[in-house]
């Protein structure tokens, strides 16, 4: 493509007399010969720098093609277009975006075969040039929906579904639209939204082909599609999908960042994008959606990890005037912000057939999660209320076997959410630290402090009450 130069000549009249000539003889039939002329008056044109002559001879010469619906013709007409020495990047910006908007009606009257053959070649014309990568990005698009379209009803002659869905995501991977300045912002997010979809899609497909398998032909699976699908999520701007015209995208953004967040069982990030979904203003109008979103948030809080963010959102939490409603749902919260003990068969007889019904809790592994939870609750609280408990004690206020209380003890230690130390041989959990001598003494020096204030501040009010009766006596 050359650059623009200053225009020499302007040939619109050359132009205005050509073209009824040139339509005339196409529909005659004499499409080569109208072909020709055009090209002989394009090369004019081009050459003298006139742009919207040249544009309007190349946007009639593939018009002429489509008109007689010679898609070959059609095809090499673009190609050549697009070749021309010195070709000014308007013309070919003309005649691609015209090509595009015809593309629908070619798959509807002529089949699949023809439009993925303009498809093809539009990728080739568009393919390495910056001011086209808009129309190629909108190309790859279509070309990507019609792969996948063929692995949901994969035929005995095409590939499989894993391969279909495979190109489909590898067309659309390929491009990084979030660097192109030309695409709008909405344009760019569906896009994102579109790459992020169909890797989700692959990694479930991969997932399965590898869950029943066992040792080195288990590892890997879908992972690697996971990774650039969560990549993909950071490069959506979520202030642009707090704006009212955006919450279809959002609500698409944060569905597919719930999958994510669920292959990895990371419960308090499923909250996060909930509470999200549930802030939207649609979602909070229609009370049923508003109800479901909440009730997914308590689900996951509850079965996240504790830690002080997870701590924090379950008290805000607790404290909703919405959640209230919710009677089951807000009891469960309360179980887990109050400092008692939670008997696990207890909150299996009251919770469990509610529970149980539900999307969540249905699935053998999150119900297992929430069983886990409760344990990691009573332990917290009983080393909140005791120094020391023996084995035997703690396995029954959990409801556990002696390994299983070492297990999770060990756990929580390990993640630094309890201090402890189990002397197994006398059979004693202790939840206090040995202190250190320097520790003693400081504590030490602090009581003293606090003790020394307390005098001073006593012999200063006896003072006082002694000097008013001296002056009441006088």
């Amino acid at each position: 493509m050359s650059d623009p130069k200053k225009q020499e000549k302007d040939f619109t009249p050359e132009v205005d007399a050509l073209l009824p000539e040139t339509v005339s003889l196409s529909k005659s039939g004499k499409l080569t010969e109208a072909l020709d002329k055009l090209f002989v008056l394009e090369k004019q044109t081009r050459n003298a720098s006139d742009l919207p002559s040249t544009t309007r001879l190349a946007k009639a010469a593939v018009e002429q093609c489509y008109d007689a619906r010679d898609y070959p013709q059609l095809n090499s007409t673009v190609s050549v277009l697009s070749k021309k020495h010195g070709q000014l990047k308007g013309v070919v910006q003309a005649i691609v975006e015209q090509t595009i908007a015809w593309l629908p009606d070619i798959r509807e009257r002529e089949g699949v075969e023809k439009w993925l053959e303009l498809i093809e070649t539009l990728r080739i014309v568009t393919e390495g040039k910056i001011f086209l990568e808009t129309p190629r990005a909108r190309v790859s698009l279509a070309l990507a929906h019609h792969h996948e379209s063929l692995s949901k009803k994969p035929a005995a002659t095409s590939p499989t579904s894993k391969e279909s869905l495979q190109t489909a995501s590898d067309l659309l991977t390929d491009l990084q639209v979030e660097t192109y300045s030309s695409m709008e912002r909405r344009e760019k997010t569906e896009f994102i939204l579109e790459q992020m979809r169909l890797l989700v899609a692959l990694a479930r497909i991969k997932d399965g082909e590898v869950a029943g398998k066992e040792g080195k032909s288990a590892i890997g699976g879908g992972e690697p599609e996971w990774v650039k699908a969560r990549v993909n999520g950071r490069k959506v701007n979520e202030l642009f999908l707090k704006e009212k015209a955006n919450e279809d995208l959002k609500l698409k953004f944060y569905d597919l960042m719930i999958q994510q967040a669920l292959h990895q069982s990371a419960y308090l990030d499923v909250a996060k994008h909930y509470e999200k979904v549930w802030e939207t203003p649609s979602i909070k109008e229609d009370e049923s959606k508003g109800r479901a979103a909440l009730e997914h948030i308590v689900y996951y809080v509850v079965l996240a990890p504790h830690n002080n963010e997870q701590s924090d959102m379950l008290h805000h939490l607790y404290i909703n005037p919405t959640l209230v409603k919710l009677e089951i749902h807000y009891n469960l919260v309360k179980c887990f912000v109050t400092r008692e003990l939670m008997r696990w068969p207890g909150i299996e007889s009251i919770y469990g057939p509610f529970l149980r019904t539900t999307p969540v809790f249905s699935n053998d592994k999150q119900w297992e999660d929430l069983h886990t939870r409760v344990i990691e609750h009573n332990i917290r609280v009983v080393s909140q209320y005791y120094t020391r408990i023996t084995l035997s004690r703690l396995t029954t206020l959990l409801d556990l076997t002696p390994q299983q209380t070492e297990e999770t003890l060990a756990r929580l230690v390990v993640s630094s959410t309890i201090w402890a130390r189990v002397d197994r041989p006398s059979g004693i959990v202790n939840f206090r630290s040995k202190r250190t001598a320097e520790d003693v003494m400081n504590d030490w020096s602090s009581d003293m402090q606090k003790l020394l204030g307390l005098v001073e501040k006593t012999w200063m009010g006896m003072n006082a009450a002694q000097a008013a009766q001296s002056r009441i006596k006088a």
